[in-house]
Protein backbone atom coordinates (compact mmCIF):
# COMPACT_ATOMS: atom_id res chain seq x y z
CA UNK A 1 0.00 0.00 0.00
CA UNK A 2 1.07 3.59 -0.61
CA UNK A 3 1.19 6.30 2.03
CA UNK A 4 3.03 9.41 3.19
CA UNK A 5 5.51 9.16 6.07
CA UNK A 6 6.44 12.08 8.36
CA UNK A 7 9.41 11.46 10.65
CA UNK A 8 8.33 14.04 13.27
CA UNK A 9 11.54 16.04 12.82
CA UNK A 10 10.37 18.35 10.03
CA UNK A 11 7.40 18.82 7.71
CA UNK A 12 8.79 16.79 4.80
CA UNK A 13 6.43 14.14 3.44
CA UNK A 14 8.16 10.95 2.26
CA UNK A 15 6.47 8.59 -0.19
CA UNK A 16 6.11 5.25 1.61
CA UNK A 17 5.47 1.60 0.86
CA UNK A 18 3.53 0.06 3.73
CA UNK A 19 2.72 -3.52 4.71
CA UNK A 20 2.09 -5.73 7.73
CA UNK A 21 4.57 -8.51 8.34
CA UNK A 22 4.84 -10.80 11.35
CA UNK A 23 2.71 -8.61 13.59
CA UNK A 24 4.63 -5.45 12.66
CA UNK A 25 3.81 -2.51 10.43
CA UNK A 26 6.68 -2.10 7.95
CA UNK A 27 7.20 1.37 6.50
CA UNK A 28 9.76 1.89 3.76
CA UNK A 29 10.35 5.57 3.14
CA UNK A 30 13.26 7.82 2.27
CA UNK A 31 15.62 4.90 1.87
CA UNK A 32 14.95 3.65 5.38
CA UNK A 33 12.81 0.88 6.84
CA UNK A 34 10.77 1.56 9.96
CA UNK A 35 9.27 -1.28 11.97
CA UNK A 36 6.31 -0.47 14.23
CA UNK A 37 4.78 -3.10 16.46
CA UNK A 38 1.07 -3.50 15.76
CA UNK A 39 0.40 -3.59 19.51
CA UNK A 40 1.49 0.03 19.87
CA UNK A 41 -0.33 1.58 16.94
CA UNK A 42 -2.97 4.29 17.24
CA UNK A 43 -5.19 5.30 14.35
CA UNK A 44 -7.32 8.42 13.83
CA UNK A 45 -9.71 8.24 10.89
CA UNK A 46 -11.08 11.63 9.87
CA UNK A 47 -13.17 11.98 6.71
CA UNK A 48 -11.32 9.86 4.11
CA UNK A 49 -7.88 10.03 5.73
CA UNK A 50 -6.23 7.70 8.25
CA UNK A 51 -3.46 9.04 10.47
CA UNK A 52 -1.35 6.30 12.08
CA UNK A 53 1.08 6.89 14.95
CA UNK A 54 2.67 4.86 17.70
CA UNK A 55 2.98 5.23 21.44
CA UNK A 56 5.67 7.68 22.55
CA UNK A 57 6.64 8.99 19.10
CA UNK A 58 5.92 11.98 16.86
CA UNK A 59 6.37 10.14 13.56
CA UNK A 60 3.17 9.44 11.65
CA UNK A 61 1.88 7.67 8.58
CA UNK A 62 -0.91 9.21 6.50
CA UNK A 63 -2.92 7.28 3.91
CA UNK A 64 -6.48 7.00 2.66
CA UNK A 65 -8.92 5.41 5.08
CA UNK A 66 -9.91 2.83 2.45
CA UNK A 67 -6.30 1.73 1.94
CA UNK A 68 -5.72 1.53 5.68
CA UNK A 69 -8.83 -0.57 6.23
CA UNK A 70 -7.64 -3.03 3.59
CA UNK A 71 -4.11 -3.07 4.98
CA UNK A 72 -5.13 -3.50 8.63
CA UNK A 73 -7.83 -6.10 8.04
CA UNK A 74 -7.37 -8.83 10.63
CA UNK A 75 -4.83 -6.84 12.69
CA UNK A 76 -6.67 -6.94 16.01
CA UNK A 77 -3.99 -5.21 18.12
CA UNK A 78 -4.42 -1.94 16.19
CA UNK A 79 -6.15 0.60 18.42
CA UNK A 80 -8.59 2.95 16.80
CA UNK A 81 -9.76 6.20 18.30
CA UNK A 82 -13.52 6.41 18.26
CA UNK A 83 -16.12 8.87 19.41
CA UNK A 84 -17.04 6.60 22.29
CA UNK A 85 -13.43 6.17 23.33
CA UNK A 86 -12.77 9.90 23.15
CA UNK A 87 -15.85 10.68 25.20
CA UNK A 88 -14.74 8.17 27.83
CA UNK A 89 -11.34 9.84 27.99
CA UNK A 90 -12.87 13.28 28.48
CA UNK A 91 -15.42 12.09 31.07
CA UNK A 92 -12.65 10.37 33.01
CA UNK A 93 -10.65 13.58 33.11
CA UNK A 94 -13.69 15.56 34.24
CA UNK A 95 -14.06 13.23 37.21
CA UNK A 96 -10.41 13.73 38.05
CA UNK A 97 -10.82 17.52 37.77
CA UNK A 98 -13.79 17.44 40.14
CA UNK A 99 -11.77 15.42 42.64
CA UNK A 100 -8.75 17.73 42.68
CA UNK A 101 -7.92 21.05 41.06
CA UNK A 102 -4.31 19.91 41.00
CA UNK A 103 -5.03 17.52 38.14
CA UNK A 104 -6.66 20.25 36.03
CA UNK A 105 -4.32 23.13 36.67
CA UNK A 106 -1.03 21.27 37.13
CA UNK A 107 -1.35 17.71 35.85
CA UNK A 108 -3.11 18.52 32.58
CA UNK A 109 -0.73 21.34 31.58
CA UNK A 110 2.22 19.03 32.17
CA UNK A 111 0.59 16.26 30.12
CA UNK A 112 -0.80 18.54 27.41
CA UNK A 113 1.42 17.12 24.67
CA UNK A 114 0.41 13.46 25.05
CA UNK A 115 -3.22 14.47 25.61
CA UNK A 116 -3.22 16.53 22.41
CA UNK A 117 -1.92 13.59 20.39
CA UNK A 118 -4.48 11.26 22.00
CA UNK A 119 -7.46 13.56 21.33
CA UNK A 120 -9.56 12.17 18.45
CA UNK A 121 -9.50 14.36 15.35
CA UNK A 122 -13.29 14.39 15.20
CA UNK A 123 -13.43 16.06 18.63
CA UNK A 124 -10.83 18.66 17.73
CA UNK A 125 -12.76 19.44 14.53
CA UNK A 126 -15.97 19.83 16.54
CA UNK A 127 -14.18 22.07 19.03
CA UNK A 128 -12.77 24.15 16.18
CA UNK A 129 -16.26 24.82 14.88
CA UNK A 130 -17.28 26.08 18.32
CA UNK A 131 -14.22 28.28 18.74
CA UNK A 132 -14.60 29.63 15.22
CA UNK A 133 -18.26 30.52 15.74
CA UNK A 134 -17.51 32.36 18.99
CA UNK A 135 -14.49 34.26 17.73
CA UNK A 136 -16.27 35.20 14.51
CA UNK A 137 -18.75 37.27 16.49
CA UNK A 138 -15.86 39.19 18.07
CA UNK A 139 -13.52 39.31 15.09
CA UNK A 140 -15.74 39.35 11.96
CA UNK A 141 -14.29 38.44 8.59
CA UNK A 142 -13.38 41.34 6.32
CA UNK A 143 -15.70 41.79 3.37
CA UNK A 144 -13.20 41.73 0.53
CA UNK A 145 -13.92 38.31 -0.96
CA UNK A 146 -11.19 38.58 -3.59
CA UNK A 147 -8.61 39.21 -0.87
CA UNK A 148 -9.96 36.33 1.21
CA UNK A 149 -9.53 34.06 -1.80
CA UNK A 150 -5.92 35.20 -2.18
CA UNK A 151 -5.14 34.35 1.46
CA UNK A 152 -6.88 30.97 1.21
CA UNK A 153 -5.01 30.19 -2.00
CA UNK A 154 -1.71 30.92 -0.28
CA UNK A 155 -2.73 28.71 2.68
CA UNK A 156 -3.66 25.88 0.28
CA UNK A 157 -0.31 26.17 -1.46
CA UNK A 158 1.68 26.13 1.80
CA UNK A 159 -0.29 23.22 3.24
CA UNK A 160 -0.09 21.11 0.08
CA UNK A 161 2.77 18.97 1.42
CA UNK A 162 2.16 19.50 5.12
CA UNK A 163 1.07 16.78 7.51
CA UNK A 164 -1.94 18.76 8.72
CA UNK A 165 -4.73 16.41 9.81
CA UNK A 166 -7.30 19.09 8.90
CA UNK A 167 -8.11 21.15 5.82
CA UNK A 168 -6.77 24.68 6.37
CA UNK A 169 -9.33 27.49 6.41
CA UNK A 170 -7.65 30.90 6.57
CA UNK A 171 -9.30 34.31 6.55
CA UNK A 172 -8.61 37.97 7.27
CA UNK A 173 -10.55 39.36 10.22
CA UNK A 174 -11.22 42.78 11.73
CA UNK A 175 -9.46 43.03 15.07
CA UNK A 176 -7.66 45.89 16.84
CA UNK A 177 -4.30 44.12 16.92
CA UNK A 178 -1.37 42.99 14.80
CA UNK A 179 -1.74 39.23 15.17
CA UNK A 180 -2.51 35.87 13.63
CA UNK A 181 -3.66 32.77 15.44
CA UNK A 182 -4.61 29.19 14.75
CA UNK A 183 -7.72 27.59 16.26
CA UNK A 184 -8.51 23.92 16.79
CA UNK A 185 -9.56 22.05 13.67
CA UNK A 186 -7.45 23.98 11.14
CA UNK A 187 -9.00 27.47 11.32
CA UNK A 188 -6.51 30.34 10.97
CA UNK A 189 -7.30 34.02 11.49
CA UNK A 190 -5.02 36.82 10.27
CA UNK A 191 -5.94 40.32 11.40
CA UNK A 192 -6.35 43.14 8.93
CA UNK A 193 -3.94 45.19 11.04
CA UNK A 194 -1.25 42.55 10.46
CA UNK A 195 -1.82 42.69 6.70
CA UNK A 196 -1.53 46.47 6.89
CA UNK A 197 1.64 46.28 9.02
CA UNK A 198 3.33 43.82 6.64
CA UNK A 199 5.64 45.37 4.06
CA UNK A 200 5.65 42.46 1.63
CA UNK A 201 3.62 39.34 0.79
CA UNK A 202 6.59 37.26 1.96
CA UNK A 203 6.04 38.54 5.49
CA UNK A 204 2.41 37.43 5.42
CA UNK A 205 3.46 34.09 3.96
CA UNK A 206 5.96 33.62 6.81
CA UNK A 207 3.30 34.32 9.42
CA UNK A 208 0.78 32.04 7.68
CA UNK A 209 3.32 29.19 7.36
CA UNK A 210 4.08 29.53 11.07
CA UNK A 211 0.39 29.16 11.98
CA UNK A 212 -0.05 26.20 9.61
CA UNK A 213 2.86 24.54 11.40
CA UNK A 214 1.01 24.96 14.71
CA UNK A 215 -1.95 23.11 13.19
CA UNK A 216 0.23 20.33 11.74
CA UNK A 217 1.99 19.68 15.05
CA UNK A 218 -1.29 19.92 17.02
CA UNK A 219 0.10 22.69 19.21
CA UNK A 220 -3.37 24.23 19.20
CA UNK A 221 -4.94 21.24 20.91
CA UNK A 222 -2.05 21.14 23.34
CA UNK A 223 -2.70 24.77 24.24
CA UNK A 224 -6.40 24.06 24.73
CA UNK A 225 -5.64 21.23 27.15
CA UNK A 226 -3.16 23.40 29.02
CA UNK A 227 -5.37 26.49 29.24
CA UNK A 228 -8.90 25.20 29.61
CA UNK A 229 -8.56 21.99 31.58
CA UNK A 230 -10.73 18.91 31.37
CA UNK A 231 -14.00 20.42 32.60
CA UNK A 232 -13.91 23.24 30.07
CA UNK A 233 -12.96 20.85 27.30
CA UNK A 234 -15.96 18.63 28.03
CA UNK A 235 -18.42 21.52 28.18
CA UNK A 236 -17.12 23.11 25.01
CA UNK A 237 -17.24 19.88 22.98
CA UNK A 238 -20.26 17.94 24.27
CA UNK A 239 -22.16 20.59 26.25
CA UNK A 240 -23.21 20.52 29.87
CA UNK A 241 -24.57 22.49 32.77
CA UNK A 242 -21.38 23.15 34.72
CA UNK A 243 -20.83 26.68 33.40
CA UNK A 244 -17.37 25.73 32.23
CA UNK A 245 -18.40 26.19 28.61
CA UNK A 246 -19.30 29.82 29.26
CA UNK A 247 -15.87 30.41 30.77
CA UNK A 248 -14.28 28.72 27.77
CA UNK A 249 -16.12 31.10 25.47
CA UNK A 250 -14.73 34.04 27.43
CA UNK A 251 -11.25 32.61 27.10
CA UNK A 252 -11.80 32.05 23.40
CA UNK A 253 -12.70 35.73 23.11
CA UNK A 254 -9.22 36.50 24.41
CA UNK A 255 -7.11 35.31 21.48
CA UNK A 256 -4.03 35.64 23.68
CA UNK A 257 -5.16 32.65 25.73
CA UNK A 258 -4.26 30.41 22.77
CA UNK A 259 -0.60 31.22 23.23
CA UNK A 260 2.15 28.65 22.90
CA UNK A 261 5.35 27.97 24.79
CA UNK A 262 8.73 28.95 23.40
CA UNK A 263 9.49 25.37 22.35
CA UNK A 264 6.30 25.17 20.28
CA UNK A 265 6.99 28.60 18.76
CA UNK A 266 10.51 27.57 17.77
CA UNK A 267 9.21 24.35 16.24
CA UNK A 268 6.52 26.28 14.33
CA UNK A 269 9.18 28.66 12.99
CA UNK A 270 11.31 25.75 11.77
CA UNK A 271 8.43 23.78 10.24
CA UNK A 272 6.94 26.93 8.72
CA UNK A 273 10.23 27.77 7.01
CA UNK A 274 10.29 24.21 5.68
CA UNK A 275 6.84 24.70 4.14
CA UNK A 276 8.00 27.88 2.43
CA UNK A 277 11.15 26.21 1.10
CA UNK A 278 9.22 23.20 -0.21
CA UNK A 279 7.14 25.55 -2.34
CA UNK A 280 10.19 27.48 -3.56
CA UNK A 281 9.15 30.61 -1.67
CA UNK A 282 11.45 33.01 0.12
CA UNK A 283 11.57 32.69 3.91
CA UNK A 284 13.24 36.07 4.43
CA UNK A 285 9.91 37.71 5.16
CA UNK A 286 9.63 35.75 8.42
CA UNK A 287 12.77 37.34 9.87
CA UNK A 288 11.84 40.74 8.43
CA UNK A 289 8.50 40.70 10.20
CA UNK A 290 9.83 39.43 13.53
CA UNK A 291 12.61 42.00 13.51
CA UNK A 292 10.37 44.94 12.72
CA UNK A 293 7.83 43.99 15.39
CA UNK A 294 10.64 43.91 17.94
CA UNK A 295 11.98 47.27 16.77
CA UNK A 296 8.54 48.87 16.84
CA UNK A 297 8.01 47.67 20.40
CA UNK A 298 11.19 49.48 21.43
CA UNK A 299 11.11 52.53 19.15
CA UNK A 300 7.41 53.41 19.16
CA UNK A 301 6.06 53.54 22.74
CA UNK A 302 2.75 54.93 21.47
CA UNK A 303 2.21 51.60 19.62
CA UNK A 304 3.03 49.35 22.57
CA UNK A 305 -0.53 48.01 22.89
CA UNK A 306 -0.70 47.07 19.19
CA UNK A 307 2.76 45.54 18.97
CA UNK A 308 2.47 43.71 22.28
CA UNK A 309 -0.56 41.87 20.89
CA UNK A 310 1.86 40.09 18.54
CA UNK A 311 4.53 39.29 21.07
CA UNK A 312 2.19 38.15 23.84
CA UNK A 313 1.25 35.15 21.68
CA UNK A 314 4.54 34.91 19.78
CA UNK A 315 7.30 35.39 22.37
CA UNK A 316 10.10 37.74 21.38
CA UNK A 317 13.68 36.61 21.84
CA UNK A 318 16.84 37.74 20.08
CA UNK A 319 17.72 34.08 19.61
CA UNK A 320 14.49 33.44 17.72
CA UNK A 321 15.10 36.33 15.35
CA UNK A 322 18.71 35.25 14.87
CA UNK A 323 17.55 31.70 14.07
CA UNK A 324 15.16 33.04 11.43
CA UNK A 325 17.99 35.00 9.82
CA UNK A 326 20.42 32.08 9.92
CA UNK A 327 17.99 29.62 8.30
CA UNK A 328 16.32 31.89 5.75
CA UNK A 329 16.57 31.27 2.01
CA UNK A 330 15.71 33.25 -1.05
CA UNK A 331 12.97 32.22 -3.43
CA UNK A 332 10.08 33.49 -5.50
CA UNK A 333 7.62 36.02 -4.09
CA UNK A 334 4.63 34.54 -2.30
CA UNK A 335 2.16 36.62 -4.32
CA UNK A 336 2.10 38.63 -7.51
CA UNK A 337 1.86 42.42 -7.21
CA UNK A 338 -1.82 42.26 -8.17
CA UNK A 339 -2.55 39.54 -5.58
CA UNK A 340 -0.70 41.54 -2.93
CA UNK A 341 -2.73 44.68 -3.65
CA UNK A 342 -5.93 42.61 -3.56
CA UNK A 343 -5.01 41.09 -0.20
CA UNK A 344 -4.13 44.49 1.28
CA UNK A 345 -7.56 45.80 0.25
CA UNK A 346 -9.44 42.94 1.95
CA UNK A 347 -10.50 45.00 4.96
CA UNK A 348 -10.96 48.26 3.11
CA UNK A 349 -14.48 47.67 1.81
CA UNK A 350 -16.44 48.40 5.00
CA UNK A 351 -17.48 52.03 4.68
CA UNK A 352 -19.15 52.13 8.08
CA UNK A 353 -15.94 51.27 9.89
CA UNK A 354 -14.01 53.72 7.74
CA UNK A 355 -16.38 56.38 9.01
CA UNK A 356 -15.77 55.29 12.58
CA UNK A 357 -19.28 53.93 13.16
CA UNK A 358 -18.26 50.43 14.29
CA UNK A 359 -17.04 50.02 17.85
CA UNK A 360 -14.04 47.72 18.03
CA UNK A 361 -13.97 45.00 20.67
CA UNK A 362 -12.16 45.39 23.97
CA UNK A 363 -8.98 43.33 24.27
CA UNK A 364 -7.15 42.78 27.55
CA UNK A 365 -3.43 43.14 26.94
CA UNK A 366 -1.35 40.41 28.55
CA UNK A 367 2.13 39.01 28.06
CA UNK A 368 3.05 35.31 27.70
CA UNK A 369 2.26 33.43 30.87
CA UNK A 370 -0.76 35.75 31.44
CA UNK A 371 1.37 38.26 33.38
CA UNK A 372 0.14 41.86 32.93
CA UNK A 373 2.53 44.24 31.24
CA UNK A 374 4.51 46.41 33.65
CA UNK A 375 2.36 49.33 34.72
CA UNK A 376 -0.66 47.91 32.91
CA UNK A 377 -2.06 45.41 35.37
CA UNK A 378 -5.58 46.78 34.90
CA UNK A 379 -5.14 48.24 31.45
CA UNK A 380 -7.71 47.51 28.78
CA UNK A 381 -6.70 48.37 25.22
CA UNK A 382 -9.39 49.59 22.85
CA UNK A 383 -8.22 50.77 19.44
Amino acid sequence: MQGRYFDGLDSTAHAAEVRFEGGNLIIEAGGQTHVWSATGLFVDVHADQARVSRRGGDARLVMTAADWNRLAAGQRPVRRHSAAGGQGLIIGLVVAAAATALVVFVGIPMASGPLARATPLTYEAQMGESYNAQLSTIFPACQGQAGQAVLQGLADRLSDQSGSPFPLRARVVRAPMVNAFALPGGYIMVTGDLIEAAESPDEVAGVLAHEIAHVERRHVMQSVWRSLGAGMLLDLVVGGGTGAGQQAVLLAGQASELSFGRQAETEADDVGRGLLHQQGLSSRGMGDFFERMAEDEIDAPERVDEVSEWWMTHPNTERRIAAARAAERGGEAALTEQEWETLRATCGSNEDEAAGEIERPVVIVRRPGNDPMPGQADKVGQH
